[in-house]
């Protein structure tokens, strides 16, 4: 991770040494890697949906644990990627985890040993032994606890985890004993963050994220993951407030009537929603204005990628 700043000024005194890195959520879509970086960090800097596949760029969220500085990864989730956005998703998500000093592979209880998990496991026997990985069972409270062992057995006879942990990210159960160990387990060194920055995406981004996750929660089946949003104005004004505008950018026309919605109810309630979780995020009046564009290419625009945090030349 080659691309985070270390800053004179942001480590505070401790007594004993301080620690800093990287930590990656591997798994596969909806595991649950964007609920737990919220609950870890203890702030919304990342897009949480019941839709799989709604992270698309690498968020990372700042915790800190005692002398230590957790910057958590949260990646797209990991699944068979047919189209060039879903190629560079995937690309992305591999590249967090290989340039992380902590792995965390998160599973889902109830779902068990899937095609998918067992896919993961054959690529971390790739990536090596010299790399901590560990292993969180999430969502724990659906299944018994014979079951729960089981999997946990399973697991640990295919890949020799340094640790298990058992947790309900959505309720916070057990996620303060993993956010322990892992604070242990970091390198020694300088914090890489001030420390109250909790995330190192432009405010931008999460902004857009925000509005995206709206329309997703909005749209359900109908066109989530054709559509993306980009924050194209800021300005700070006098009185403390911002104005926002940002363009929602669609595939076809008809994509654009379902965004709008009848006689534009969708379009104004996903910015009200936006609205007041950007100005909660903010702590200050937001002015949102939001503009829907037919844009038949978009994905496949190496602007849109950089927008994203992906590199388009991952999802040739």
């Amino acid at each position: 991770m080659n691309d985070a700043t270390e800053h004179s000024d942001a480590t505070p005194d401790f007594d004993g040494p301080t620690r800093s890195g990287f930590v990656a959520l591997i798994g596969e879509p909806n595991a649950g890697k964007s609920t737990l970086t919220n609950h870890m960090v203890g702030a919304k800097v990342s897009i949480v949906t019941h839709k799989v596949q709604t992270t698309r760029a690498r968020i990372r969220g700042v915790a800190i644990e005692g002398a230590s500085q957790i910057v958590f990864v949260d990646t797209p989730g990991l699944f068979n990627p047919k189209r060039r956005l879903d190629r560079a998703m995937v690309a992305a998500a591999w590249g967090g985890a290989s340039d992380a000093d902590v792995i965390v592979l998160l599973i889902e209880a109830h779902r068990g040993i899937t095609d998918g998990v067992k896919n993961i496991l054959k690529r971390l026997n790739d990536i090596g032994e010299h790399r901590k990985i560990a292993l969180a069972i999430n969502k724990i409270d659906r299944v018994e606890a014979p079951v729960l062992l089981a999997l946990t057995k399973d697991m640990n006879e295919r890949y020799n985890f340094v640790d298990t942990f058992l947790i309900s990210a959505e309720k916070g159960h057990g996620c303060d004993a993993l956010r322990a160990w892992l604070a242990k387990e970091l390198p020694e060194g300088p914090w890489l963050y001030p420390e109250d920055q909790i995330a190192d995406l432009p405010v931008r981004m999460i902004a857009a994220e925000m509005t995206r996750e709206k329309l997703t929660l909005r749209l359900h089946q109908e066109l989530p993951y054709q559509l993306t949003v980009e924050t194209e104005h800021w300005e700070e004004r006098k009185d403390g407030s911002c104005r926002v505008d940002q363009l929602i950018y669609v595939m076809r026309d008809g994509h654009k009537g379902i965004v709008l919605g009848h006689r534009g109810d969708t379009i104004k309630a996903v910015s009200k929603a936006s609205r007041e979780e950007l100005e909660e995020f903010l702590g200050r009046k937001v002015h949102l204005f939001l503009q829907v564009k037919v844009r038949p290419n978009w994905l496949e625009e190496s602007e849109r990628y950089s927008e994203m945090g992906l590199d388009f030349r991952d999802g040739n």
